[in-house]
């Protein structure tokens, strides 16, 4: 097996490095976050131009139809830039439920759009904190009214619920077992409503939702949801592995550029043993990281079976690799790594976050034993 990136892949990576580093500088990052639902409409244009937003959906739909690592790259350069956006969320997880669960009219109707920047989709799933990508534990049903059904429940933490134009809902279907549907839900509509969190990460605002006798339309079903939705999870679990994997090495890096110049007793910082085993440590945890969300990437697209392991491995590792080297990273800064003006805190929130979305690692941990027969 060859473990190196091809060499398209490189240059995509490369790319964009490149266009994140002239148009998401933390200067950008920090103007956004400040703003009510942290987006930014010309960024995210920006990034639609660039095929990003598209990465993952066909061409005959508008799209670049690249597979999983390559937006897999595309995570980990965004979560190097801190960059606001809910690529995960809409460009990967609910791309992937309306290419393998949704109807002809839907993915017509709304991978074009979020291909070209257009429109933006959230998945409102979990109903308490330990439910996040369990679709055992979602308690809300989609009870028959008359042609289409009626929603009622609430959902936790939502990401981008605020600016999506339309929500994929998990809820329990009649007549199928109680399986697990998904359901295209406008965000205006009748008896939606949402509610913003106080979140660590303020480039990444989450919601509350609340569904009181939402009526969709049949046509709101997503037909193969059931079967999509796992499918989906393992996609957003393993975008955002990618995405914690860019962001610590990317911490890193700052924290060594600084201890090189910082001087202390007449040396630099850097010249310590303590501060260079600090760095090495932090080396030794992300190159095993990288190559399991290499492997968990490729397998989504390459070896199915395999996947759903691979990825819960994957996030767990990059959970709790994040949270480790931004903290190391700001240990290494000293004391103005502690201060708000210093830019560390953004990779820093970003790890906290990261590290409870799509699964906490103790949570893929367990996934990773029962998985394995244990």
């Amino acid at each position: 097996m060859n473990f190196a990136l091809s060499e398209e892949q490189e240059q995509l990576r490369d790319q964009a490095r490149e266009l994140l580093a002239k148009e998401c500088p933390t200067a950008r990052v920090r103007e956004i976050m400040a703003r009510e639902g942290a987006s930014d409409a010309a960024l995210w244009r920006t990034f639609a131009e660039a095929g990003w937003l598209g990465v993952l959906v066909p061409e005959d739909h508008g799209g670049v139809g690249l597979g999983t690592l390559d937006a897999a790259l595309i995570a980990a350069e965004l979560g190097a830039a801190v960059a606001p956006g809910p690529f995960v969320a809409s460009s990967v997880g609910a791309v992937v439920a309306l290419r393998e669960g949704g109807s002809k009219a839907q993915q017509k109707a709304w991978l074009p759009r979020i291909s070209a920047g257009e429109a933006t989709l959230a998945l409102a799933l979990a109903e308490d904190a330990e439910s996040t990508l369990d679709p055992a534990r979602i308690r809300m049903r989609a009870a028959k009214a008359g042609e289409g059904f009626r929603l009622d429940g609430e959902k936790i933490a939502v990401e981008a619920a605020g600016t999506a134009e339309a929500l994929l809902v998990a809820a329990r279907v009649p007549g199928k077992l109680g399986e697990v549907a998904l359901f295209l839900v406008p965000r205006t509509a009748p008896g939606v409503s949402v509610e913003a969190l106080v979140g660590v990460d303020e480039t990444r605002p989450l919601y509350d939702v609340r569904l009181r006798g939402v009526r969709v339309g049949k046509d709101a079903l997503l037909p193969r949801g059931a079967k999509a939705l796992p499918r989906a999870l393992d996609a957003c679990a393993v975008a955002l592995a990618a995405e914690s994997l860019g962001g610590a090495e990317r911490a890193l890096e700052l924290a060594v550029a600084y201890v090189k110049v910082r001087e202390q007793f007449g040396r630099p910082v850097g010249s310590f043993q303590a501060v260079q085993h600090l760095a090495a440590e932090c080396v030794a945890k992300i190159e095993p990281a990288r190559a399991l969300v290499w492997y968990a990437a490729f397998a989504l697209d390459s070896k199915p079976k395999e996947a759903p392991l691979a990825a819960a491995m994957a996030k767990a590792a990059c959970s709790e690799l994040y949270r480790a080297v931004s903290r190391t990273a700001i240990e290494m800064f000293g004391g103005i790594g502690f201060t708000f003006e210093n830019d560390m805190h953004l990779w820093f929130k970003r790890a906290l976050a990261n590290a409870a979305a799509w699964g906490d690692a103790r949570w893929h941990r367990e996934r990773v034993a029962a998985l394995s027969g244990f």
